[in-house]
């Protein structure tokens, strides 16, 4: 029993995994874009919004306090990736 719930999860942290390194190329992509367009590089109110509507999406267990916790953790972490900072 145990043994098949590690596997379970192992298999959800890898496609976690794949989710995030697909979202950072994504981000990374538009970044390129504004950046030769010469566009603001962030949009709090664009994030602002991503989590209210995921807050709404979200079916639980996840607490809103959590999605919002997850995504601003996963909004840096990103920006991190991309400046080295």
């Amino acid at each position: 029993m145990i043994g098949e719930f590690r596997e379970q999860i192992t298999a959800v942290d890898g496609e976690l995994l794949d989710a995030v390194n697909r979202r950072i190329e994504l981000v990374r992509r538009l970044h390129d874009h504004k950046v030769a367009e010469g566009l603001p590089l962030r949009d709090p109110e664009r994030e602002d919004s991503l989590v209210r509507e995921l807050q709404e999406q979200n079916g639980g267990p996840l607490s809103d306090d959590g999605v919002a916790a997850l995504f601003r953790f996963l909004l840096d972490l990103t920006r991190k990736e991309l400046h080295g900072a």
